[in-house]
């Protein structure tokens, strides 16, 4: 049995958890609705505020879909609930981002500035010149939408410079010698 799978889901209150046939599940919260469609080899039964997941039979695919429909369940309630962030530093001299209306405007060292404009869901912050802020409640938007902007200019091993996560850490490399010989 998997020990993720098998663990209860605790509905807190204000969240409003509905499962349709086929394991079309909706979430709704003061974040905001989710919806999805789960594996219909699961079996998701909702007692009160508790929810719990089940497989119908210990084939390989149920064994490995078990703990990931449960957390995709666990992942949705608390997204409506707290929400997720993503925290973007931009370090490099020059490299700045503002926000005008809702898109995100980069001086990121080319010719022309990168203009990326947020999606439905997201929520763009801005406290400083450097600091990114992403959030919103679906978890798997949140972070492809960071990987996206992230991408615009990854951190490059030398000076370091370029968009990383907060948490993330930055091999260095040292470079030319530059001695003559």
């Amino acid at each position: 049995m998997s020990r993720i799978g098998r663990m209860p889901i605790t509905v807190p209150a204000g969240v409003d958890v509905s499962i349709a046939a086929g394991n079309a599940v909706t979430v709704k919260g003061p974040k905001g609705e989710l919806f999805r469609n789960l594996r219909p080899e699961m079996v998701i039964e909702q007692d009160g505020n508790t929810i719990t997941v089940s497989r119908k039979s210990d084939d390989k695919l149920n064994r490995s879909m078990h703990g990931l429909t449960r957390t995709l369940l666990s992942n949705m309630i608390i997204g409506v609930t707290d929400g997720y962030k993503k925290e973007l530093d931009v370090n490099g001299v020059g490299y700045r981002v503002a926000k005008d209306g809702n898109k995100l405007v980069m001086n990121l060292g080319y010719s022309h500035q990168v203009i990326v404009s947020e999606i439905d869901g997201i929520t763009i912050d801005v406290p400083s010149p450097n600091k990114i802020i992403i959030s919103g409640c679906d978890k798997q938007m949140v972070g492809q939408f960071a990987a996206e902007v992230r991408e615009k200019r990854p951190p490059e091993p030398y000076k370091g410079k370029g968009i990383k996560y907060t948490d993330e850490v930055i091999r260095r490399k040292v470079g030319k010698t530059g001695g003559k010989k």
